[in-house]
């Protein structure tokens, strides 16, 4: 089975003080054009989308640079709600250890990263972590836990949608454009069981 866990991009979640992302049609077959065809613009960071280092550290990685191996592999889907904690970091890293697969960790459910848990995640080496808010840490203060993840090369995958995936293993793909120089870039994230 496969899951589609990106957000619609026309009506997904945006940062306040983002651009939303606005489409423009150039040509319609409806209207009498030969082709139909769209112009679009956006802000890197909408709807599903990938921080590189470069996000939040000066001369950090960009989306160019980052080693393509942190989005595709094996992964590991956990649900928590609330602040996830280091004793809940902890867990959720025996979880996927268990079965295989500690690199890249998917976080179902409201749950905000704490610092404390991402430098467990950051001190465990893990290449990937994602989450389904527009953020890992908190909405109101998410720099911290963003230096943490960010500064120890964890690539993070924000905004994804895990409401209909069940815990556990599946083989992640959440490729990022290749926007050149970025320090974000949106990607269409799928989970194959």
């Amino acid at each position: 089975m496969i899951y589609d866990i990106t957000q619609e991009l026309f009506s997904c979640a945006v940062w306040p003080g983002d651009p939303a992302p606005c489409r423009e049609i150039l040509a319609d077959i409806e209207k009498g054009d030969i082709i139909n065809l769209t112009a679009f613009s956006m802000c890197a960071h909408n709807g599903t989308h990938i921080d590189a280092p470069a996000h939040f550290i000066k001369d950090g990685k960009t989306i160019t640079e980052l080693d393509p191996a942190a989005f595709l592999g094996d992964c590991y889907v956990a649900r928590h709600e609330g602040d996830v904690t280091d004793a809940d970091a902890c867990a959720i890293l025996k979880k996927a250890a268990a079965v295989n697969a500690p690199q890249r960790i998917l976080i179902a459910g409201k749950a905000t990263v704490t610092e404390a848990a991402a430098r467990i995640f950051a001190e465990a080496g893990i290449l990937l972590l994602g989450n389904e808010s527009q953020t890992v840490g908190p909405e109101i203060a998410p720099m911290a836990v963003h230096l943490i993840l960010l500064g120890a090369d964890v690539v993070l995958l924000e905004g994804v949608v895990l409401s209909h995936v069940p815990e556990g293993k599946y083989f992640l793909t959440a490729a990022p454009l290749h926007l050149g120089g970025c320090e974000g870039a949106p990607c269409r994230a799928m989970l194959i069981d």
